[in-house]
């Protein structure tokens, strides 16, 4: 049944309540967030019209700062089911998704609905991971992904657990628990140690609020923890001194600095003064290594806060990474794991503060 698929307006409201109730005993979209749906930038929401009659619809998420698409709910009248209108709107909401510069679409299913992982792998989609007990009524969901514009290149990639930070200020431990747990996976332990790396790596203080962690931290509890860790960074200045106004503050960042430095340099930790590039940052991955690298999270939030995330792949339009950190209700896990940055992208994002601060730390395995 050919329908006439356009973008939805506030007048659809009832529509889309009507089809949302029908269809779904749960988890269902509210008023409100269709209505925040319609008007964000960053999403976009289609309808199938029949004879003037609204029966189905498809809403995308353009993740900001990223490469990535997700479907957050693609929903057909039950009396519609069987005419190729699902099909119609996931091949309108795919050239959506092109021409907003997306490389990948995701999206969740039901691992119960069939009839629906029937749809998705015919139309190019692949299961790359489950969630148990996702939905309200405790069932699993597929985690399903196609790339919706080819790459030319291999590229380098690390498997890596993802693992979401538990408080705010928590990245860096968090990135540095998805490194090891990508390199010594049988290692259950590390998710336990979040706030004591943190402990061990704080800045004590950052622009406000809790301290971040300081790449030699993070490269020294990698080190208590029987990995090899190096750091690269672009200067060797005392990091993060801008970050904060108060004189006193300035001088405990400015010890905390100096004294793990010392201890790095006890230690042998590499310390390798230069800038990150994508050649270096390829090699590591190459080699088995696994790579945390400081972002400014303007791209992704519009904050400017420094902020710590894993490489978890580079190819020749993106770097990948695992984001510790879940802005709900907008993302969900899903969101936050190997996302697609392009490259032009990264490359401003991995550059923190006014001195344009670019630090990442390398985690081996012992030899």
């Amino acid at each position: 049944m050919a329908c006439r698929i356009r973008d939805a307006v506030s007048n659809d409201l009832t529509a889309l309540l009507a089809i949302e109730n029908r269809c779904f005993d749960s988890d269902k979209i509210s008023q409100r967030s269709f209505k925040r749906y319609l008007v964000s930038e960053h999403s976009k929401l289609l309808v199938a019209e029949n004879d003037d009659l609204v029966v189905g619809y498809v809403l995308i998420w353009l993740h900001k700062g990223t490469r990535l698409g997700r479907i957050y709910s693609l929903a057909v009248l039950p009396e519609m089911r069987g005419k190729g209108i699902a099909e119609q709107l996931l091949t309108a909401i795919e050239s959506v998704a092109k021409a907003h510069k997306r490389f990948y679409i995701r999206l969740e299913v039901a691992a119960k609905n069939q009839a629906a992982i029937n749809l998705y792998e015919k139309l190019g989609y692949r299961v790359f991971g489950r969630f148990a007990a996702y939905y309200a009524d405790s069932s699993d969901a597929l985690r399903m992904q196609k790339r919706i514009r080819a790459n030319t290149e291999q590229g380098a990639h690390l498997a890596a657990p993802w693992f979401r930070q538990t408080t705010e200020f928590t990245c860096g431990p968090a990135s540095l628990i998805m490194a090891m747990s990508a390199l010594a996976p049988k290692n259950k332990a590390w998710v336990e140690q979040e706030l004591a790396i943190w402990r061990e790596a704080t800045t004590i203080f950052m622009t406000s609020g809790h301290g971040g962690c300081h790449p030699f931290g993070l490269a020294l509890a990698a080190h208590k923890r029987g990995f090899i860790s190096q750091v690269m960074v672009n200067t060797d200045a005392p990091l993060f001194i801008d970050s904060v106004r108060d004189v006193t503050k300035k001088q405990v960042i400015e010890r905390v600095h100096d004294e793990m430095l010392s201890d790095c340099q006890h230690l042998g930790i590499n310390i390798s003064y230069q800038e990150l590039n994508l050649e270096w940052l390829q090699a590591q991955l190459l080699k088995g290594h696994a790579v945390i690298v400081l972002i400014s999270t303007y791209r992704f939030d519009g904050m400017k806060a420094p902020h710590w995330v894993l490489v978890t792949g580079i190819d020749d339009e993106c770097v990948y990474v695992h984001d510790p950190d879940v802005n709900e209700p907008i993302q969900s896990d899903i969101d936050c794991q190997h996302l697609p940055v392009a490259i032009e992208a990264f490359q401003s994002m991995a550059a923190f503060g006014i001195q344009r601060l670019k630090t990442a730390v390398v985690v081996a395995n012992q030899k």
